[in-house]
């Protein structure tokens, strides 16, 4: 079973890399992208002339060192054997390449390679890549600006519900109500501690982000997801703060450890679920 398997776990592997390569893009440029774009909102409220800027997307400018701008060329370009081959510095001005770009870029490899393994290479392995890949980008996102972009949450809570019109993960009924139930938990908690506190202890993103938890897996993820997140968040946060690395009140974000809980769920909901229940 394992040797069968083998070739679509190396294609699935080559995939992730360039993926993992599309999504160091992506969780760059987007936040940039979204900000240029409610600069411009705010000018045309204000009745002030937009002025032009030059075109930035995730295709355009072409990929360059944001040291010394010269565009990297097509070897400077190959998913982690470049970062090897020049050494995590720049071919051209020698300033240091961060270690995220190679690490992103396995991280999305290993996890389309299990998804593989779990699934075998068929519909369900394809969707679980878009959902992993797309949890991975918002983590990182969300690590970097604390924001979890409706531009990618949204659309991942359609396609969840999507995907099992055809019961890929869970029955569709299921899904929608854990589409329902990851965002509403959520809300209630955020309005009950703004209430009690007077504060925001969220962003809205994270309920979207949970809704699309909820409708990729159903419902039935949703509790353990919750308590892994959450357990977490807080060990890693009292941690920081005991090192000194963060104060009591600098909010910590709360999409990475949904983004992992949602990882844990998706390869193993099932177990993880009746672990909890017990």
């Amino acid at each position: 079973m394992l040797s069968e398997s083998a070739p679509a776990m190396v294609l699935a592997a080559v995939l992730g890399l360039a993926v993992g390569s599309f999504l160091n893009v992506l969780v760059h440029r987007l936040p940039r992208m979204l900000e240029r774009a409610w600069q411009a909102q705010a000018c045309e409220l204000r009745g002030e002339p937009v002025t032009e800027a030059e075109v930035y997307s995730l295709w355009r400018p072409a990929s360059h060192c944001p040291t010394c701008a010269t565009p990297l060329r097509w070897r400077d370009n190959v998913p982690v054997v470049s970062y090897l081959l020049l050494r995590g510095a720049c071919a051209h001005c020698a300033a240091r390449i961060g270690m995220r770009y190679p690490l992103i870029e396995i991280l999305t490899a290993l996890l389309f390679v299990v998804a593989v393994a779990l699934w075998g290479a068929g519909w369900q392995a394809i969707a679980a890549m878009g959902l992993l890949a797309c949890l991975v980008a918002l983590a990182f996102i969300d690590l970097d600006t604390q924001l979890l972009p409706d531009m990618l949450t949204l659309p991942l809570l359609w396609l969840g519900l999507f995907v099992n019109l055809f019961g890929l993960f869970a029955p569709l009924t299921d899904a929608v109500v854990g589409a329902m139930a990851g965002y509403l938990s959520l809300w209630s908690v955020y309005w009950l501690f703004k209430l009690a506190t007077g504060k925001e202890g969220m962003g809205h993103g994270d309920f979207k982000l949970l809704a699309a938890i909820g409708a990729w897996l159903g419902w039935q993820v949703l509790p353990a997801t919750i308590f892994l997140a959450a357990v977490v968040g807080a060990l890693i946060g009292l941690a920081r703060i005991a090192l000194g690395r963060a104060a009591r009140e600098q909010p910590i974000p709360f999409g990475p450890f949904l983004s992992a809980a949602g990882v844990i769920a998706a390869f193993w909901g099932e177990a993880l679920t009746r672990y909890y229940l017990r």
